[in-house]
């Protein structure tokens, strides 16, 4: 039996997917994305994605969470900051942050990490999963839609052709959507 690999993302009506555009994070969101994270103990990245988190989300070396970071960021925090980390990059030389530096290639080192014991592996970004879903190796997809047209940005797999079943829907009192998806 393999663990799950399943993709989640905040997504704008538009497809747009940069961190940039969509609403503010309240903490319904927080805690969504909280509970999100507790259902792996791997987190899949690519390099731009794992800079972007560590950056955000890191505890640092004082170790005291920064002023600007409320209640719910701070959970969130506490959750990914300890969380075992792959990071695909044909560019980076060396990662830290609990995590482990994977090169060459990642499709067979993606079959290879879900053959491996495990709740399930949470895979972020926008270019690694394209390649991953291209393969069929995504179990399980989640969009979290934001009411809004960003107009500009990566966009939500662009050139992949894949069939989903709806298996949930919530809505967010700010008017997100989060919509989770299996291949059929």
């Amino acid at each position: 039996m393999t663990q799950p690999l399943r993709y989640a993302i905040n997504v704008t009506l538009d497809g747009c997917c940069s961190h940039e555009e969509g609403l503010p994070p309240d903490e319904e969101s927080m805690a969504f994305w909280t509970d999100e994270l507790r259902r792996s103990d791997t987190l899949l990245y690519g390099r731009v994605t794992y800079e972007l988190m560590q950056g955000a989300w890191r505890k640092p070396d004082s170790g005291e969470w920064p002023d600007w970071m409320d209640a719910s960021e701070v959970a969130f925090s506490e959750v990914m900051d300890p969380m075992r980390k792959v990071v695909a990059s044909g560019t980076l030389d060396e990662v830290g942050w609990n995590a482990e530096l994977v090169r060459g290639d990642i499709v067979d080192a993606v079959r290879h990490l879900k053959e491996q014991p495990g709740r399930g592996i949470a895979l972020g970004g926008v270019e690694l999963p394209a390649t991953l879903a291209t393969h069929g190796l995504i179990d399980e997809y989640t969009f979290v839609v934001h009411p809004l047209l960003a107009g500009r940005g990566p966009r939500l797999l662009e050139g992949v052709n894949v069939t989903l079943e709806l298996v949930e829907r919530r809505d967010f009192r700010s008017g997100v959507t989060m919509q989770r998806y299996r291949p059929v």
